[in-house]
């Protein structure tokens, strides 16, 4: 595609070079570079994108972007044919790139948001299905992948939760091209501090609930809140949980658009309100009230807390424009989300329930529902995630603590950690004596295997904590791991 870098809104401060260049790709990453492309560098954590400018021109790069001048500037006499560019903030160039580059692919789909420290990626994946259920294709992107109306898409993420702007684009070009009218995605707050949505307007922004989560990354409660509070200036409309304390007033008090509120109290005075739960064998009942009418909800979903993230997703289609009759007409064809409270029948009336809730509040949510389940013993695995704050880790071990009969205690995503420091970090958090038994193991599929071992005839098996995208991240490598094989593995060899 012809670029035509004056008509780009790239916040530029110098340029150098062709105002104009055929651009073939979007790279931030020298080792995706090919001839043709735009390079953007990006300063993280833990590198800086000018120190492989050498190694994209060498590649073919066409432009080079960066917000350094002094480290662009040197190689423009050298490369005449190159357009170089210094930009305020390179984070925001890419992102108007790309939605340049993608010829706004965005104003082709509605757009839902969800941002919360628990229930994101069910609420979002709650969106997903149901507008697939009302006939309104739409795709997903979010921590289990990223799918188009059809199913799952092969895509390499660049990141565990909301992809960088260039591949958000890119995803929504793809959906756009595939015929989807609409993308639920999840907005984590990092995602909102490095830019990664900057330039989307949501049609809908959804707030679950805010508790203390990535401050090996924000520091402070306050930087955290105020990332998620992001979200809802770039939204034409919000769905807000009043129940939670964190952030709804923030939220209320900031949006001059509609909002639906949802909450779980009669006596809220929220526009959505779901009461008078029950569990089935086969999934959950609920009265949904909604402008001084009842609707009853009968869905094939577990854990009482999903009512509410559900009750979100209807917000939306709501605000979408879909009647409330039309909404409950489908959900009891609403699938089970990959990883959230998702039920696998094992031998002998067992139970094993994965649900990788991974901060304190959701592990203890969880460990409440699935004792409402009927059931022998319940045997928990509880995992600290070495690429997060330590500090939460013997906070997950409190969460867990008296709830089980067994609790495992393992790691997921030990980075460059030692597996035995994390597990002995979250051990910490543990009342001595132990309140039950504790067990250990220094990796996941260890502690998967120990927690079925443990297991007898009309038990429940709870596999929590933060295994996500198919892998484990070991020494920065990601290798492949499933609970579910495992799983099918250990009672086939039972057999």
């Amino acid at each position: 595609m012809e670029i035509q870098f004056d008509h780009v809104q790239l916040a530029e401060e110098h340029r150098l070079g062709p105002v104009s260049q055929e651009i073939s790709s979007i790279a931030y990453n020298s080792a995706e570079v090919i001839s043709g492309s735009a390079f953007f560098c990006i300063v993280g954590e833990n590198t800086d994108g000018h120190l492989y400018i050498s190694e994209a021109l060498e590649k073919g790069a066409a432009a080079i972007i960066g917000s350094d001048w002094q480290q662009v500037k040197p190689y423009a006499e050298a490369f005449p044919n190159v357009t170089f560019i210094a930009v305020k903030d390179s984070r925001s160039a890419l992102a108007a790139f790309s939605i340049h580059f993608f010829e706004r692919a965005q104003d082709r789909l509605v757009k839902v948001g969800v941002t919360g420290t628990n229930g994101k990626t069910t609420t979002a994946t709650y969106v997903y299905n149901l507008f697939n259920l009302l006939g309104m294709p739409c795709g997903f992107l979010g921590t289990t992948g990223i799918y188009n109306s059809s199913g799952k898409t092969p895509y390499k993420k660049s990141t565990p939760t909301t992809p960088i702007s260039s591949d958000i684009h890119q995803i929504f070009s793809h959906l756009a091209a595939f015929g989807d009218r609409a993308a639920a995605m999840e907005v984590s707050s990092i995602a909102l501090d490095q830019k990664r949505v900057e330039g989307i307007l949501f049609d809908v922004a959804i707030h679950t609930n805010i508790s203390e989560e990535h401050l090996e990354y924000h520091h402070t409660f306050e930087n955290y809140l105020a990332c998620k509070l992001q979200l809802f200036r770039q939204a034409k409309t919000a769905v807000v949980n009043i129940d939670d304390q964190g952030m709804a007033k923030e939220i209320l008090e900031a949006a001059d658009y509609p909002v639906l509120t949802y909450s779980q109290m009669l006596d809220s005075g929220a526009d959505l309100v779901w009461t008078n739960i029950r569990i089935e064998e086969s999934g959950m009942r609920f009265e949904l009230h909604f402008q001084q009418q009842v609707h009853e909800v009968k869905v094939p979903l577990f854990g009482e807390y999903n009512a509410g993230n559900l009750t979100a997703a209807i917000g939306a289609a709501l605000l979408s424009g879909v009647e409330m009759e039309q909404i409950v007409s489908v959900l009891p064809g609403m699938p089970q989300v990959e990883g959230r409270f998702q039920l696998i029948e094992g031998p002998e009336n067992r139970k094993i329930i994965l649900d990788y809730a991974h901060t304190p509040v959701a592990l203890d949510l969880v460990m409440r529902e699935v004792k409402k389940l009927p059931h022998n013993r319940l045997i928990t695995l509880v995992a600290g995630i070495g690429i997060r704050d330590f500090s939460k880790m013997p906070k997950m071990a409190k969460a867990a603590e008296g709830k089980a009969d067994v609790v495992v205690v393992t790691v997921d995503h030990p980075g460059f950690n030692d597996p035995n420091d994390v597990v002995n970090e979250v051990l910490k958090g543990f009342t001595v004596p132990y309140k039950q038994q504790v067990l250990t193991a220094t990796t996941r599929r260890a502690a998967v295997v120990t927690a079925l071992q443990e297991s007898g005839p009309n038990d429940i098996i709870l596999l929590s904590s933060g295994c996500i995208n198919g892998a484990q991240n070991i020494r920065g490598e990601f290798i492949p791991h499933s609970d579910e094989e495992i799983i099918a593995d250990f009672f086939l060899q039972q057999n």
